[in-house]
């Protein structure tokens, strides 16, 4: 189980999210850019809502019971 705001880092941890349908938020820095479920994700990026998002460059936070 994820806690809510724990941040995301591991393939098997966006796995999960997308398996349990659990919601992510998506900063850049400290301020907010995205919320919603993973659609697909690479070793580079992570789709939410139709937009790529670089691993390297966002910060992935668990939001379950969103």
């Amino acid at each position: 189980m994820y806690l809510f705001g724990q941040t995301l880092t591991g393939d098997g941890q966006f796995y999960d999210h997308i398996e349990h349908e659990i919601p992510i938020q998506i900063y850049l820095e400290r301020s907010h850019t995205d919320i919603g479920f993973i659609e697909g994700y690479s070793e580079d990026y992570i789709k939410v809502n139709q937009t790529f998002y670089n691993r390297k460059q966002f910060t992935f936070v668990s939001r379950p019971g969103y």
